[in-house]
């Protein structure tokens, strides 16, 4: 047998040549990565590393233990329903006389207040004569204020003194996450954030469903018309992007208004009285036509592009298998549509759960949603702990909603342009 057959074959340097094109790909690899990093640097950045310090913030809070910290041992060891010891006592008093000292009193005292509201003039008030009380502190302590005899007190102290703790998310679901009876449901007449996330997929269903109703015969529209013809329409449904967000919002503020446009055309027509009007805005009815005039267009995007690559022949071709155009339409183009119906319908519904702005503006007290909630305790009452809770349920639900197309249409047939 020849031998030069079971030689390796060589490069001209004389390197084997797997060899030589394994370096070959080990540099292309290497430049390819080295160009994605930038862009994976940013995003880890600016948006990764983010959601996962505000999801963190939804089950850590270590103010109470940071700033009480004599007390904070103590507390650890008590069990929550016996009756608070005179050195509990005193070490409260070390404690508050510190944090007027250092000027601290009203973070602590606000940590206690998210757990038991109304504790934040009993700690501020009691912080500024700390420093005169004398032994027994206990007494002391109770003539100052009659609420620090009370057992609830010492419990929400003991529930903030924990830096893990999963009483907002607790608060998120409308429970209260208690020392001697864990998680306990609020009544229904207290009940905010769970119909606050009820309303919030209600609405953004329906704006879903809406979208739908009206974009699949645009993008059908578009995608069957003349090339002259069609690229006048998406001209049209592009043009939205050009508008402000804020511009278009307040367009729908003027329409729908009580003395706006549709209910002067509603009272000309004799549809309703002068006197009696439709109450279009500041209600859900307000959120849904807006969001579903903004968010129109990722619907149709998404179904032109499915409904673009669907030959015109399949129609033909059932056609003359003796469909009529109804059936033809129902059996053969409808199917082949579902991964645009799909990505449209989830991307519309995605956007539609974290909307704030435009529910902020056109729906009133019957048009909030959770994002508004979200917005509010980030901006106004700054219980940033409660935000990530509601914002970490809320990231829950898109997942679950994400996982669920993934198992009924699959994330390959997604297409979205």
């Amino acid at each position: 047998m020849d031998q030069s057959t079971n030689q390796p074959i060589t490069a001209a340097d004389g390197t084997p040549l797997k060899k030589k094109l394994a370096q070959a790909m080990f540099r292309s690899k290497l430049r390819a990565t080295g160009m994605v990093l930038p862009l994976l640097g940013f995003v880890l950045a600016s948006f990764v590393f983010p959601i996962i310090a505000l999801m963190w913030q939804g089950v850590y809070n270590d103010t109470f233990s940071k700033l009480m910290p004599n007390l904070t041992e103590e507390l650890r060891v008590w069990d929550g329903v016996s009756e608070p010891t005179e050195e509990m006592y005193a070490l409260l008093v070390a404690d508050l006389v510190q944090n007027r000292k250092d000027k601290t009193i009203g973070k602590v005292a606000s940590r206690v207040n998210q757990e038991l509201a109304g504790t934040r003039s009993l700690f501020t008030s009691t912080a500024r004569k700390a420093a005169k009380l004398k032994p027994p502190y206990k007494e002391a302590v109770i003539k100052t204020k009659k609420k620090w005899g009370n057992l609830e007190t010492w419990q929400a102290m003991k529930l903030t003194n924990q830096s893990l703790t999963p009483g907002y998310y607790a608060t998120s679901l409308d429970a209260r996450y208690t020392v001697d009876e864990g998680f306990v449901k609020k009544d229904d007449k207290r009940s905010i954030y769970t119909k606050l996330f009820v309303r919030t997929l209600m609405i953004s269903g329906s704006v879903m469903f809406l979208c739908l109703l009206l974009g699949y015969p645009a993008a059908y529209l578009l995608a069957t018309l003349p090339l002259k013809y069609s690229n006048l329409l998406m001209i049209m449904v592009l043009l939205p992007f050009w508008t402000s967000l804020l511009v278009r919002t307040t367009a729908w503020i003027a329409i729908l208004q009580s003395q706006g446009v549709i209910n002067d055309i509603l009272v000309w027509i004799g549809v309703t009285a002068d006197d009696s009007r439709f109450s279009l805005i500041y209600n859900m009815t307000g959120t849904i036509v807006a969001m579903t005039h903004i968010l129109l267009p990722f619907m149709i995007l998404p179904l032109y592009s499915v409904m673009k690559t669907i030959p015109p022949s399949y129609m033909r071709a059932a056609r003359s298998l003796g469909a009529t155009p109804t059936k033809a339409f129902i059996k053969v183009y409808i199917p082949q549509t579902i991964p645009g119906v799909g990505a449209g319908g989830l991307l519309v519904f995605i956007l539609a759960i974290g909307y704030y702005i435009t529910p902020a503006l056109v729906g009133g007290q019957d048009g909030q949603l959770i994002s508004n909630m979200i917005a509010y305790h980030m901006q106004k009452s700054l219980n940033w702990s409660l935000a990530a809770a509601l914002g970490g349920i809320l990231l829950a639900g898109v997942l679950l909603l994400y996982w669920a197309y993934d198992r009924i249409i699959g994330i390959d047939n997604m297409k979205l342009g």
